[in-house]
């Protein structure tokens, strides 16, 4: 019997790290990016900010489409409870270094899958992946210069391990290396193989 074609897979997200992230798996997939207002509500603790995000993002886009899975994903880093966002800007992600440095900080990277292939009936997975970070106490002239080199003012918390910013983490501890860049891959796959998506033919 010729094998099933793989289901219409959509990226609920702008990010071109989780772009990268999901190619990684060989499966055909589209992109397209919500439009969230991704602001915490009073309250809400990081887990359940980027939880809510996530299940947001993929829930605005099933709307858009027919037949698909989409996955949506959100990341919050927090230092001492407190959410640390996007710096935006240099001076900015300099003082959430200088802030950071030395400490511990933790990203909840949460990830939905919706499955929105049964009509009205959509079927929905949610994993919240926490990483604790520890940063190296540098010199504020050496954390100046890796922002100026890596420019990473679009990552939570400024620290882009994908390049030289693992060169300001001292330790890194989660169950899935991809978590901290944005997706995580091996909690993606479990959640693919759940909705009958197969990797290897079959």
């Amino acid at each position: 019997m010729p094998s099933q074609p793989p289901p219409r897979l959509i990226l609920a997200s702008g990010s071109a790290y989780r772009r990268e992230l999901l190619a990684r798996l060989r499966l055909p997939f589209e992109v397209i990016p919500p439009n969230l207002d991704e602001t915490p509500i009073a309250g809400e603790t990081p887990p359940d900010t980027a939880l809510r995000l996530s299940q947001a993002k993929a829930e605005a886009i099933a709307n858009q489409v027919g037949p698909a899975l989409v996955i949506g994903s959100d990341q919050v880093a927090t230092l001492e409870g407190e959410h640390i966002g996007k710096p935006g800007n240099h001076e900015r992600a300099l003082e959430q270094l200088k802030k950071m440095r030395g400490q511990e900080v933790i990203f909840h990277t949460a990830l939905c899958l919706l499955d929105c292939r049964h009509g009205a009936e959509q079927r929905l997975q949610l994993a919240n992946i926490q990483t604790l970070v520890r940063l190296r106490d540098l010199p504020e002239h050496e954390l100046d210069a890796y922002l100026r080199i890596e420019q990473p003012y679009d990552c939570a918390g400024s620290a882009k391990n994908e390049g030289l910013g693992i060169a300001i983490i001292e330790r890194i501890d989660n169950h899935d290396p991809t978590a901290l860049t944005g997706l995580p891959l091996i909690e993606l796959t479990t959640m693919l193989r759940r909705a009958g998506v197969a990797f290897f033919g079959g």
